[in-house]
């Protein structure tokens, strides 16, 4: 009996043994199982990713459907799925499958990926629904940020540089509203945007291109932005594109000092190189836009070429290049770019807006306005196509059709100043001058540095007949010219010198005559006007000169023609006179010249009408206003 009991517990013992054995190797089957399919999942994962890299995105759906349900629909690959879907434009897809799990709450990854599917679709007002009621000052300061879900204070990775995702809420939130034509809103955000993330460049794009904020508001800014030590080339690059009208030296400064090459040592045994932006496509486009805002269009045209050569379709300097090459009447040039442009890019706004260029070019105006106009039409808030619309109309006259024009682009671009400069001018030339003087100083307001605008001011005082103010304003456009002064001023070289003559002062006229002279030898009124401040002077002889030098660039000049008759015969009587005979009057000239003098020194006359509209106001007229809608505008 006792030996049965020992070979019962004997047996016992083997088989709980046994049980223990069986249920290890069961264990360790499971845990080899689990990390199998760990392994096969995360490959899977790898496809996933590398399919849409590749922009497989079919493939890139096929293979994450199969992920999430594999792995058990969880939050990361179901994330996976999503992205997948949005690469592949399955919009409405993506939103189901997020709502559907209810992972809009769990992330704001999530939530930011639903709201973009709704904005994909133009659902605005429920893309702004998704990404919750938010409250901005006027400075981008974002109000209880934490509870809107917007935690700023969050820290990016660093080393990775991730643009934190708040930011890319805030510039969605920018998008909605602009949308929605609520762009102070939007303005607001784009600002909030950019304060979040200072590399949420989309936001800066925004807020420049499409002419936002005024000079002095971007200064601010700018100033805002929190840069890290080590991005300073960002900072710089910001202020290059911004500033525009303000500064010009120091834009040259910091355009240098993004060219240059540095060494930055970091221990006793390496250093590092930081590399030159000199031959960056964005450093170059801020350097021809400088050179173009400056008149210097003969090197823009060869800055943006020689940037075109290297990348044909760089689309932010091309309004520059269609700018430059119209002022030069480079018509080849603007017809084989527009080709080019509308079989590449038919439906960007550019291409039409290139086409235009080439038949205002060619003074086709009614074609150049049907292209502008279809240029707008495909992108609302491109700037050079409205205003190149309202000077098509201004070109024939028409200055209803393009004060309306101009007017549309003021609302759309309250940051610039070249819509309220148009509607000035336009009223200059119906010569309604007080409205022309309201537009003027708005235009002053916004960009309080632009010699343009005091060109127009100086235009406008002067059909007043304030002299001594007009002086002023010519004088201080000058100066603010860049200098060396370029052949595109001197309009105003020679309005400044009408002016003067108007003032008496003579010796003073003369030198800006002959100034302008300088910069365009060719010039017959400028000669004719030289010659006519001679014979104000009593000195016919030099008169003569100048009237003959004045008829032989321009035969057919009637005015001049008259004078140089006039000026003849006072030389005959001056050369016959016996040296006591003098001319009686303050001007040296008998009766019947004396008459004709003065009616042409009046605002009224025939000269001063002459020199009003086609030389006083030249360059606030023929030159400007088609410059105006061109310089700075990239879209740009």
């Amino acid at each position: 009996m006792g030996r049965e009991e020992r070979e019962s517990r004997t047996q016992e013992r083997k088989r709980k043994r046994s049980i223990g054995t069986d249920g290890v190797r069961e264990e360790n089957r499971d845990l080899v199982v689990s990390e199998m399919r760990e392994m096969d999942l995360e490959k899977l994962r790898s496809v996933v990713r590398d399919c849409m890299c590749k922009h497989l995105y079919s493939s890139a759906i096929f293979f994450a459907d199969k992920l999430a349900t594999l792995a058990g629909n969880t939050p990361q690959d179901l994330f996976m799925h999503a992205q997948a879907l949005y690469l592949g434009k399955e919009y409405r897809r993506a939103l189901h499958l997020l709502r559907r799990f209810h992972l809009v709450s769990v992330d704001l990854r999530f939530r930011y990926l639903a709201a973009k599917c709704l904005a994909e679709v133009k659902d605005w007002e429920e893309c702004l629904a998704m990404l919750g009621d938010g409250e901005v000052d006027e400075d981008g300061n974002v109000e209880s940020a934490e509870e809107q879900g917007l935690d700023l204070s969050e820290s990016k990775d660093v080393e990775e540089r991730e643009i934190h995702v708040s930011s890319a809420m805030c510039l969605l939130r920018g998008r909605a509203f602009d949308a929605l034509e609520n762009r102070a809103r939007a303005l607001c955000w784009y600002k909030a945007a950019l304060k979040a993330d200072p590399f949420c460049y989309e936001a800066f794009e925004h807020l420049i291109d499409n002419h936002m904020l005024s000079t002095e508001q971007e200064s601010k800014l700018l100033a805002s932005l929190k840069f890290e030590p080590e991005d300073k080339w960002l900072s710089l690059l910001y202020s290059c594109r911004a500033n525009k009208y303000v500064h010009g030296a120091k834009i040259e400064m910091k355009i240098a000092e993004l060219e240059q090459e540095m060494d930055e040592p970091l221990t006793d045994d390496e250093s590092r190189a930081v590399c030159s932006l000199k031959d960056n496509t964005d450093v170059m486009t801020c350097k021809a836009d400088l050179e173009y805002h400056r008149g210097d269009f003969q090197r823009c045209y060869e800055s943006t070429t020689a940037l075109l050569e290297k990348d044909p379709y760089h689309l932010r300097c091309m309004p520059l290049h269609l700018g430059a090459a119209l002022e030069l009447g480079r018509k080849n040039e603007l017809f084989l770019r527009a080709h080019s442009l509308v079989q590449e890019y038919p439906t960007k706004a550019i291409s039409w807006f290139a086409v235009g260029c080439y038949y205002y070019c060619i003074r086709q105006y009614d074609h150049a306005r049907r292209y502008f106009c279809k240029a707008t039409a495909m992108e609302n808030s491109f700037a050079p196509a409205w205003l190149g619309f309202g000077n098509a109309y201004a070109a024939q006259d028409e200055s209803d059709q393009a004060m309306a024009a101009y007017r549309t682009a003021a609302r759309l671009f309250a940051g610039c100043h070249l819509p309220n400069l148009c509607i000035g001018m336009e009223y200059l030339r119906t010569n309604n001058l007080n409205l022309a003087e309201q537009f003027l100083l708005q235009a002053k307001t916004i960009c309080p540095d632009d010699p343009l605008v005091f060109n127009e001011l100086g235009v406008m005082t002067y059909r007043n007949k304030e002299f001594k103010i007009a002086a002023d304003w010519f004088d201080r456009a000058l100066n603010l010219a860049p200098k060396p002064l370029t052949e595109s001023w001197e309009p105003t070289v020679v309005n400044f010198a009408h002016t003067l003559r108007k003032l008496k002062m003579y010796a003073k006229a003369i030198t800006e005559y002959e100034k302008a002279l300088a910069l365009y030898p060719r010039g017959a009124s400028t000669y004719a006007a030289l010659g006519f401040t001679y014979h104000l002077q009593g000195n016919s002889s030099l008169a003569i000169d100048y009237y003959h030098k004045a008829l032989g660039l321009k035969p057919d000049d009637s005015f001049t023609s008259e004078m140089l008759s006039v000026a003849l015969q006072d030389e005959c009587i001056s050369q016959s006179s016996s040296g006591g005979l003098r001319l009686s009057s303050a001007l040296g000239f008998p009766h019947r010249v004396i008459v004709t003098v003065s009616l042409i020194g009046s605002c009224g006359s025939k000269w001063s009408a002459l020199r009003q509209t086609k030389n006083v106001s030249r360059l606030g007229r023929s030159t400007d206003q088609r410059r105006a809608f061109l310089r700075g505008l990239t879209t740009e």
